[in-house]
């Protein structure tokens, strides 16, 4: 396996190391092969030889991907290519990952999810894509080479081609592993000991009486943590077949991968079932067809992956240690009449899961939780299809017609017993059986004429192409049950005769939207020295009004191999020089449909003098007909050199401008309106710098080789709506606004107080006054947070806000190692970020008896026992844990091994004997080891566009796998 990188770095930066080698081949044969894989790549409508890339384009090829096993094949670009950022959103199986190309490049349109295209079709995820069925991956980062697709590119384009058959013998392979994933590691947790004396000294604190009497006799408790985490088996089992002739190619495969939760496994894992067909056919010397078609089916059920607000992770976390998990003896528990209730859940043996009188809300016994979540899950089908013609005529002209289509059918369907899981967490009216079911047809139409000339030492490809684009052709409707005569999840079903008023039912059809664009390009050598490329793209849409229909996308990049010059001297230290820059325009159009008009929507109804009810309209928003594209400038110049023989370096300095970002604005309430409009009202910077680094080389049946990758981002916001100075971002529970969007700061950058140490004393309490005399903290105790007054009037308030740390990592870095010695190989490969904080957010602020970490144990309890950690209270008069400080921000810095594999290969006159022409075993270690200073689950957190706040973060798996590859 030989891993390519490309030559640039991903925005939010990556740092890795790839080592490959051909144990049983010579020097001269690796380097052959390399050169194959080198060859071409991917680059919109067209390829390029690689040595002629003027762009800054990072490319993955099957060889690459098929020894990585990943539940969601985005994963594989971790660390892998260069330009893209990989994090995780949460472990629950099944989940997608955060992707960003070259940083964050809007804060308003959609997310910052960069445009897939797969085969030619353009698709909003690739979460239904086999990993092997991956033929290569491109990432086109700057904005020349992502300008061919126009208004669409703007967040980077990822080119995702599947494998076609090749002629000759019938091949067949089967790629497989199995294998067991656990927590890798659990919060420090107070047990029930230690969370009575705490609960004790909060109450005596604010002049209350201790409420644990015999604090000695309540032991460890209940370790909740152990309830709810468990081992989680994970099996993938890939098979395909391909081949052909002269005339026709095909391949086809199917794949199955199946995930379970480590997080109470019965309501939280996945399951996907992929099976595809492509194939290739000259029908005649000038007429080559052909297409491609996958379906996908996926089963899931999940947990609140990163959510403070109940589910099985934030309530182990909060639950007292006090509360048993289960109650055998009703009359011995001190608040027994909550067992009484007749909805209250039970175990097998029929006793009632414990309730905790201290914690409640949404915290619950995650066991009868769980009880009530059984039987609830999300599906999706998805069918992805192309059909092309390629006709060549007069040598130098290829027309190439193609139509693709997405077919989606989606849904979920639960039932919801009657419960009692706490006084305030109950279920106590009706049960109710609840289904929906949602379809969306998109298809696409596109046509390249392209003109290939080379004479002398000129090299001429010109590209013209248009296509045509029909989106969100949807319909949906839903339809729910209550009172069912059953509480069993099992027995509930549709066919119960229920009168109709426990009958309800709803049904929507979408808004279709259009979009035509025109495009070209040119691509121009000179005796492979001189390199060029210019492209223009024009797109129309529906989405915006007539006056801001169209806009136009061009792109120049040039390029110098100066090592190709005559002048050039041969030397052993520079062995190859290339240096390219480009410049490109793209564009944002992510927002919801027809947002500049002023649809008008029911609901509005109305009585007149007879008391009747008239159903009623009123405009939803503001119309705005200036509403325009989103547009992102991008400027790149880089330079790549083969050093000393067995180095590549490269460099890659970036600038990413974004002007007019869409954006929701607020208007006041007396306007009317149920919706805020949508205004073009921010500007945005992404400034880069990428390193790769890369070694290689073979001794005899030994060799080694090696990538390291570094990049930084700085991000910027520089402008708000009417020139503000900053608007409010994420927020967390009562505490409102952590993380801002301020102009000069990154994008979500945390802001609240900076805290000066802890009181020791009332004198000092007294002696910390404002100008006139008074004191700046009037409620403050000794054992209190002290707030620094940054603007010097006297008051502590949210004008004393100051900057305490990016959200987006400022670094990313890995490094990836594989050794081979004849039959065995060796991959190990590390990643991980710096320069950012985690907002820590697990303990809920509104309930008093919360359970804490362990950290608290470190409290003020008297003068000089803390100057960092502010008392406990419960009443928080100081408000030192109820507002935004840094008191809960953690470096997120980490270092993780997140992939270390054994394999070994049979020889070859074994395997042949056997009938197959590879047999390979393998043993794959995920998540292995983390280094990190960040004390909750996890320290890669991403959240889609709200980076780095940990409300009970889904950990990711520790998993072992066993796995086999076999080809014949």
């Amino acid at each position: 396996m030989n891993v390519k990188i490309s030559r640039s770095l991903g925005a939010i930066a990556v740092l890795y190391f790839t080592a490959n080698f051909q144990a049983q081949n010579t020097t001269t044969d690796t380097i052959q092969k390399e050169q194959k894989i080198e060859e071409v790549v991917m680059i919109g409508y067209g390829t390029q030889k690689k040595s002629n890339v003027t762009g800054a384009i990072s490319s993955l090829k099957a060889s690459d991907l098929e020894d990585i096993p990943a539940g969601r094949p985005e994963q594989v670009l971790q660390g892998r290519a260069a330009g893209i950022s990989v994090i995780s959103n949460s472990g629950q199986p099944g989940a997608a990952p955060t992707v960003r190309v070259r940083g964050i490049t809007s804060f308003g349109a959609g997310s910052n999810d960069p445009l897939w295209v797969v085969d030619g079709i353009v698709v909003d995820n690739i979460a239904w894509l086999n990993q092997t069925d991956i033929e290569g991956i491109e990432v086109l980062k700057d904005g020349a080479s992502a300008a061919i697709y126009g208004v669409s590119a703007a967040k980077g384009v990822i080119l995702v081609t599947t494998k076609k058959g090749t002629k000759g013998r019938l091949n067949m392979s089967y790629n497989g592993s199995m294998g067991v994933g656990s927590a890798a590691r659990k919060l420090d947790l107070l047990n029930a000991t230690q969370y009575a004396t705490i609960m004790n000294e909060a109450n005596v604190n604010d002049g209350r009486t201790p409420i644990f009497s015999n604090v000695s006799s309540l032991g460890k408790g209940t370790d909740w943590q152990d309830v709810i985490f468990n081992t989680a088996q994970r099996s993938s089992h890939d098979f395909s077949i391909s081949g052909g002739s002269d005339k026709s190619t095909f391949y086809s495969s199917f794949g199955y991968f199946e995930q379970e939760g480590i997080v109470m496994r019965d309501i939280s894992n996945y399951k996907r079932l992929n099976a595809r067909i492509n194939s290739t056919h000259r029908v005649l010397e000038w007429l080559t067809i052909g297409q491609t078609f996958a379906y996908t089916h996926t089963k899931s059920t999940g947990i609140n992956a990163n959510g403070e607000f109940g589910g099985p992770l934030s309530s182990a976390i909060n639950l007292d240690p006090t509360t048993p998990v289960t109650v055998s003896d009703i009359s011995q528990e001190p608040f027994s009449s909550d067992y009484n209730n007749p909805f209250i859940i039970r175990d097998g043996n029929g006793n009632p899961y414990g309730i905790s009188h201290w914690v409640n809300k949404e915290m619950s016994n995650p066991l009868a939780f769980k009880q009530t979540q059984l039987g609830r899950y999300n599906w999706s089908d998805d069918m992805i299809a192309n059909i092309f013609a390629e006709i060549k005529f007069n040598k130098n002209f290829t027309f190439k017609s193609s139509v693709n289509g997405k077919l989606s059918y989606w849904g979920n369907q639960g039932f919801t017993p009657r419960f009692y899981l706490s006084p305030s967490y109950k279920n106590d009216t009706f049960n109710s059986l609840f289904r929906q079911n949602e379809k969306k047809f998109e298809w696409s139409t596109e046509n390249t004429l392209t003109y290939q000339k080379k004479f002398g030492g000129h090299s001429l490809n010109v590209l013209l192409g248009q296509g045509y684009y029909e989106y969100n052709i949807s319909s949906g409707q839903n339809t729910t049950y209550q009172n069912l005569p059953t509480e069993n999840w099992e027995d509930a079903s549709f066919n119960f005769e229920i009168p109709q008023k426990d009958r309800s039912t709803a049904a929507w059809d979408g808004k279709e939207t259009h979009k035509t664009s025109y495009f070209g390009r040119i691509v121009y050598d000179y005796e492979n020295k001189y390199l060029f490329t210019g492209t223009m793209r024009r797109d129309g849409s529906s989405k915006f009004a007539r006056a801001h229909h169209w806009g136009t996308f061009p792109a120049m990049s040039l390029g110098w191999n100066v090592s190709n010059e005559n002048f050039w001297p041969e030397n052993n230290v520079v062995n190859s020089l290339k240096l390219r820059g480009g410049y490109g325009v793209l564009g944002n159009d992510a927002i919801n449909d027809f947002q500049f008009a002023a649809f008008l929507t029911p609901g509005n109804n109305y009585s007149f003098g007879d008391n009747s009810i008239h159903i009623g309209y009123a405009p939803s928003t503001l119309e705005n007909p200036d509403l325009k594209w989103e547009t992102t400038s991008q400027f790149n110049v880089a330079a790549d050199l083969k050093i000393f023989k067995n180095f590549d370096l490269s460099v890659d300095v970036y600038r990413k401008k974004t002007k007019d970002i869409l954006r929701q604005v607020n208007i006041p309430g007396y306007v009317g309106v149920t919706n805020n409009p949508w205004r073009n009202i921010g500007n945005m910077n992404n400034d880069g710098v990428e390193v790769s680094l890369g070694y290689k080389k073979n001794w005899g049946d030994f060799g080694i080789s090696a990538n390291g990758n570094f990049a930084f981002l700085k991000n910027e916001v520089t402008k708000l709506e009417d020139n503000k100075v900053f608007e409010n971002f994420a927020s967390f529970q009562s505490m409102g606004t952590v993380s801002r969007l301020q102009v000069g700061y990154s994008y979500g950058s945390f802001f609240g107080f900076q805290n000066a140490g802890v009181f020791q004393n009332q004198a000092e309490i007294d002696a910390y006054r404002n100008s006139s005399g008074g004191l700046i903290q009037p409620n403050a105790k000794p054992g209190d947070f002290i707030r620094t007054d940054v603007n010097g009037d006297g008051l502590i308030n949210e004008a004393d806000y100051v900057y305490l740390g990016n959200s987006v990592p400022k670094y990313t870095f890995g490094f990836t190692l594989n050794m081979n010695y004849k039959n065995f190989d060796l991959m190990v490969f590390a990643q991980g970020q710096a320069g950012n904080k985690i907002f820590q957010g697990l303990r809920r602020l509104d309930i008093q008896n919360a359970n804490y970490q362990t950290a608290v144990l470190d409290r003020w309890t008297g003068e000089g026992t803390s100057y960092t950690d502010a008392r406990v209270s419960m009443d928080d008069p100081n408000q030192n844990y109820t507002r935004m400080s840094d008191h809960y921000l953690q470096k997120g810095d980490y270092l993780r091994l997140k992939l270390v594999q054994i394999g070994y290969t049979l020889p070859k006159n074994v395997s042949e004997a056997i009938g197959s022409s590879k047999v390979r075993f393998y043993i794959t270690g995920e998540n292995v080891l983390t280094f990190t200073k960040y004390t909750g689950y996890d320290p890669e957190i991403a959240g889609g566009d709200t980076f780095g706040i940990d409300r009970a973060y889904y950990p990711q798996a520790r998993t072992f796998l066993f796995g086999a590859n076999v080809q014949f």
